[in-house]
Parts: C-alpha cells; sequence; structure tokens
C-alpha cells in the first residue's frame, strides 16, 4: 500500500523499496509492543495489527485497490532491454531475493544474529546471562515485518496493482515453505536454512500449479484452500515419517 501510494504520487520505484520496508518495520515494532508492553498473547498481538492494517492500507491508498499499470516501477529501468519482460522479470526478483539472503545471512551470523536466534529458542536464558531478549524480538518482528512489506511492494510492482486483500492467505503460503524447506533440506546451518525456505516456498508454488493446472484427482481452482492445507499437512507429518522409518531400518 505505501509502495503503490508513492508510486502513483510520482515517487521513485526503488525508494518505495525502502518505505515499504520501513512501513514494515513499525508493523513489526507496533506488534512487539503489544505484546511485550502490554502484555497481550503474541499471537493475538499480531492478528491485532493485521486486523488494523487492513483499514490503515486503505487509508493510505485513499482506496481498497490501486492500478500501477503505465506507472514508472522497478522494471521500467529494464523495458528498453533487448530481453523479453517475462525473462527479466524472474531475474531481478532473483537478484533481490539473493540480496536479501546474503544480507540476512551475514546478520545472523554477527553477535547480535547470534542474540536474536537465542532469544528465539529460549529467552529465560538470554536473560539469564544479562541480555536484553526484549530488544531482540522487537529487532526480530521488525526484520521480518520489514521483508514481509518489502515482499509486498515487489509483489505489487511487478503484477500492476496492488489490493488490500492480496495478502489475505498469505501466512499459510509462509508456514508451508518454511515447513517444506526445513522438512526436504534439513540443516542447521543458517545460510543453507535460509535458501531451504526460499526453495520451499518454489516448490509449494509449483505443487499448487501442477495439482490445479492437470487437475489431479479432479482438483478446481475453489481447491486452492484444500491443497494447501493437505500440503501443510503433509509437510508437518514428514519428520515424524522419516524419523519412524529411520529408527525402523536402522534396527
Amino acid at each position: 500500500a505505501v509502495a503503490a501510494a508513492w508510486i502513483v504520487a510520482g515517487g521513485d520505484p526503488w525508494i518505495a523499496l525502502v518505505l515499504a520496508f520501513a512501513a514494515g518495520v513499525v508493523s513489526g515494532i507496533v506488534t512487539a509492543d503489544l505484546s511485550l508492553r502490554f502484555g497481550i498473547l503474541h499471537i493475538l498481538a499480531s492478528i491485532l495489527t493485521m486486523i488494523a492494517l487492513f483499514s490503515i492500507n486503505i487509508r493510505i491508498m485513499g482506496r481498497p485497490n490501486i492500478a500501477l499499470l503505465g506507472e514508472t516501477t522497478i522494471l521500467t529501468d529494464f523495458a528498453n532491454l533487448a530481453v523479453p519482460m517475462y525473462q527479466i522479470r524472474p531475474l531481478l526478483m532473483l537478484v533481490i531475493c539473493m540480496a536479501c539472503m546474503a544480507m540476512l545471512t551475514y546478520f545472523l551470523l554477527t553477535e547480535a544474529g547470534l542474540a536474536l536466534r537465542a532469544t528465539g529458542n529460549n529467552a529465560r536464558m538470554v536473560r539469564s546471562v544479562g541480555s536484553n531478549s526484549n530488544m531482540y524480538i522487537y529487532i526480530g518482528l521488525g526484520l521480518s515485518n520489514g521483508l514481509v512489506a518489502l515482499a509486498g511492494c515487489l509483489f505489487a510492482q511487478t503484477s500492476g496493482f496492488a489490493d488490500v486483500t492480496s495478502g489475505v492467505g498469505t501466512i499459510v503460503v509462509g508456514l508451508a515453505a518454511v515447513i517444506l524447506g526445513e522438512t526436504l533440506f534439513n540443516s542447521r546451518t543458517i545460510w543453507i536454512a535460509i535458501v531451504a525456505t526460499v526453495l520451499g516456498s518454489i516448490i509449494y508454488r509449483i505443487v499448487i500449479a501442477f495439482a490445479l493446472s492437470f487437475g489431479i484427482f479432479g482438483l478446481k481452482a475453489s481447491d486452492l484452500n484444500l491443497i494447501t492445507a493437505l500440503l501443510v499437512t503433509g509437510a508437518l507429518l514428514a519428520p515424524t515419517l522419516r524419523r519412524k522409518l529411520i529408527d525402523k531400518f536402522s534396527k
């Protein structure tokens, strides 16, 4: 919403990426504040922020959706190249994605990143050694929501529109991507875990497209939520089933 409103107002599309990321960081900080300062259950705090942002996004755009067709986007700078746009779009997204992955990996390997990871595993332990776990929760939620908003900005610019309902159900897609990635590429190495998450999201989309395109088991577009639920359930059960198989054949 922030990126679309900025671009329509004549703003630079690359600056829109920064503004969208900043807006996401603020949203994450609000969620953390509701949970830490006011003692609201963290899941409920995130839901409350999400509900509020639905109306805030409409306020920012001035209407439920904004068309970006004909506006200057990050793809416009590459329009004059002798390469089809259907090739430029995924290549540009790949470069941006790899840059984000590299910066995130670098951060998580620093002392602050290690403290952030430790807070996620055991916040009580972090407090016991004199570190401020709340600060790292703010950082974690701010960073994660910033990346989500950045992804939304890229989606709006490459799709040619921003709609207030575009994010509905995305949390399930994200969950499926993480679970699939961790299941298929199980590793304790940070950079492999991050790559696995990206690959998990790609695999998820491929499976969904394959199931709907070829009509496997008579599936239709209206069965998208059912396919997603089954896929996430299968991914959740996969580690347990794999562990049982390993135990069975190792005896």
